[in-house]
């Protein structure tokens, strides 16, 4: 009991005494009050869909070696001074090259129980859970288009004349 640092925020199992572990890079996570730390980057990506980050890494770090010790005394022992190493999440999304160029959050756009519902009463067919992803992924590339759209008429706002090209298509 004497050699545990603190729980994980995440799975709430023990982190030693100098082990390493991982912390939210978003400051609102990583702040004195509450002090979020992870035992692994499974738990740290556990962490990610209740905290709704645009974009979050896993940052490293080293728990202090003593036990009363604050953390800012840890900052100076040999093992601290070593540079730390953000692990960010990897896509495993299959989105097309367009898309990837978007730095815009990559979650689901398509509300996946209308769209089924849609569906199934124009055709009688089922649809598949993957299919949201797909959709998603076209829905950025049009939005893409229309602020491009918006943005060549001197707009910061995306209007439905923005979309005008899909008709033309």
């Amino acid at each position: 009991m004497e050699n545990i640092w603190r729980k994980c925020s995440s799975c709430k199992k023990p982190i030693a005494l100098g082990a390493k572990y991982y912390a939210c890079s978003v400051s609102t996570c990583n702040n004195p009050r509450t002090g979020y730390v992870f035992c692994s980057v499974e738990c740290f990506e556990a962490h990610l869909p209740g905290a709704r980050h645009r974009e979050a890494g896993a940052i490293e770090k080293k728990a202090p070696l003593v036990a009363d010790a604050p953390e800012t005394a840890a900052l100076t022992s040999e093992a601290a001074r070593t540079p730390n190493r953000t692990l960010v999440r990897p896509t495993t999304s299959s989105a097309p090259v367009a898309s990837l160029k978007n730095s815009g959050p990559q979650e689901v756009l398509i509300i996946a129980s209308r769209l089924k519902e849609y569906i199934q009463a124009k055709s009688d067919y089922n649809t598949s859970g993957s299919v949201m992803e797909v959709l998603s992924d076209h829905v950025r590339i049009l939005c893409d288009r229309a602020i491009d759209n918006a943005r060549a008429e001197g707009r910061r706002t995306v209007m439905d004349r923005d979309f005008d090209f899909l008709k033309k298509a």
